[in-house]
């Protein structure tokens, strides 16, 4: 799709992943790594400062002509010997803490008086032992070699794990000297992604997507073009070159008419740019609402119930929207995909500030697949799952659009936009709820399928397409092949849902918020729904 499609959203898709992903890659990869490896070294590892922090100088004066000082200066006391065993050295301490066990006298030679060297009727010595004298028995002959083993093999005897090259740099660090370094990769990671923002994903989009126009402006147009207030100030500050304003309102002009009311009222009666702010006001509601009903369930459901709320919340945000404005909502899904990977990047990494709040957020929410590798893929999953068919609708439609807006339109409208949303938002979180709740029959080649979840994900999956293809009636929007009868058209939808189920139930190995929603609008847009 990324090589072969030229649409402005896929265009800025494009710039986003490779661009983006690729340049941070070989700008920040090693820096990445040398911040992971440096979390991961425990805080006692590090060397420890050698002198006790410096006192304020009033709290030395304040020392020195102290009572308890001159007495214990004139009587003495054994304050001295704590205040100087206090401020050991850390060489001292070190010293102290692995020196070996000195050698004691044992039995052996070692052991022999004097009076028994020379008293004739001594027995002779063997091997180092009297050979009448009492056997050696549960003693250590050697506390030397003892003590160098136990320093690198357990009391069972297997070696001990040692740390590596790369982690033990990392340990003549004092802790304040490992902060100040963790802050110096973050800074520089995060300088990083303004210079690939700006110098460049900005120039690539300009050039290839947005005809020239500059982003910034061209985006405060798309936005609030239509508002009054804005189109003023744009105005009377002479920045019409620079932000791209949309065509003024003409309530007597009903040419959009034809293509159904939805469509009359989004260019005539609120505008374009005004139906998009109140799209994104409405999906802020919506996440709004889930996370608040995310937080209420956190002490009564399990975490598998508790994440197909955000499954509920993406098919609330996008089935009623994506016919509205199909462009809009495919930009948005790339811009938040970024998003996704560009936080997920630093969760990983561990780079302050922002890797310990992200973390903790995502920490209810992650299950097995999660923890397989360093990126937690399961919003991520579900995003690319809800957006794959929406792109590869888009790149099948013509397009249409002027000025500042040349190929930002779609004038008809398919099924096949939102089949991602109704297969991860709708049929696999009622293939998970059905089936862990009222599965007991599973299928015959194992991977925990049952068949009242697949049941459950044919039924769901086929309410949500009939749904879509009622909405697209109620909007009045133009579809391809219009002529074909709802009996027909129930029956294909049928035959899809059946067929993305059946490949949900067998596919164990992969990802289903990603191969099933391909398969599924592989087949509504072969057949025609």
């Amino acid at each position: 799709m990324l090589l072969l499609a030229s649409s402005p959203q896929i265009q800025i898709l494009k710039a986003l992943l490779w661009g983006g992903g690729l340049s941070l890659l070989v700008l920040c990869g090693a820096v990445i790594r040398w911040g992971i490896v440096l979390a991961r070294v425990p805080k006692w590892r590090f060397r420890r400062e050698p002198y006790p922090p410096r006192r304020p100088l009033w709290k030395s004066l304040i020392r020195l002509l102290s009572w308890q000082r001159l007495k214990n200066e004139i009587l003495g006391s054994p304050q001295d010997l704590h205040d100087d065993i206090s401020f050991s050295t850390d060489d001292d301490e070190d010293d102290l803490r692995f020196s070996g066990p000195t050698r004691v006298q044992s039995l052996g030679i070692a052991a022999d008086t004097p009076s028994d060297m020379h008293n004739p009727s001594s027995p002779t010595i063997e091997n180092g032992w009297k050979a009448g004298g009492i056997s050696r028995r549960h003693t250590t002959p050697f506390p030397e070699k003892l003590s160098r083993k136990a320093a690198t093999h357990t009391p069972s005897g297997r070696r001990k794990r040692t740390a590596s090259v790369s982690i033990r740099a990392y340990f003549k660090f004092t802790p304040a000297q490992a902060t100040l370094r963790k802050w110096v990769y973050a800074g520089y990671v995060y300088a990083c992604l303004a210079v690939i923002i700006v110098a460049l994903i900005r120039p690539y989009v300009q050039k290839y997507a947005l005809d020239g126009n500059e982003p910034m402006g061209w985006a405060l147009g798309y936005f609030f073009g239509d508002l009054p207030g804005f189109r003023y100030r744009v105005v009377r500050a002479n920045l019409e070159r620079w932000i791209c304003l949309p065509p003024r309102l003409d309530t007597s002009d009903a040419k959009q008419c034809h293509r159904g009311w939805v469509e009359h009222v989004r260019h005539d009666d609120f505008g374009e740019a005004s139906t998009r702010l109140f799209i994104s006001g409405y999906w802020v509601a919506i996440l709004i609402v889930g996370l608040a009903i995310v937080f209420q369930l956190k002490n009564t459901y399990e975490v598998d119930t508790r994440r197909k709320v955000f499954h509920f919340m993406m098919v609330g945000m996008l089935l009623p929207t994506t016919y509205v404005d199909p462009t809009f909502v495919a930009l948005a899904l790339s811009i938040v995909l970024a998003i996704f990977l560009i936080l997920d990047l630093l969760r990983a990494s561990q780079l302050p500030p922002l890797s310990k709040p992200i973390a903790s957020f995502l920490a209810p929410y992650v299950d097995g697949r999660d923890f397989r590798g360093p990126v937690v893929i399961s919003h991520i999953f579900l995003l690319i799952g809800c957006a794959i068919p929406l792109w590869l609708s888009l790149g099948s439609l013509p397009r249409t659009g002027s000025n500042y807006l040349t190929g930002w339109e779609i004038p008809t409208r398919e099924i096949s936009m939102v089949s991602g949303v109704v297969c991860v938002g709708l049929g696999d979180a009622a293939a998970s709820l059905i089936g862990r709740r009222y599965g007991h029959r599973k299928w015959l080649w194992g991977g925990g399928k049952s068949l009242e979840g697949s049941l459950a994900f044919t039924v769901v999956v086929f309410l949500g397409l009939t749904t879509a293809s009622l909405w697209l009636r109620i909007g009045q929007w133009p579809v391809d092949g219009e002529g074909t009868s709802m009996t027909t058209r129930a029956g294909h939808a049928l035959v899809c849902s059946s067929m993305a189920s059946l490949t949900e139930a067998v596919l164990t190995g992969g990802n289903d918020n990603v191969i099933v929603p391909v398969i599924l609008w592989t087949c509504v847009k072969a057949l025609e729904v």
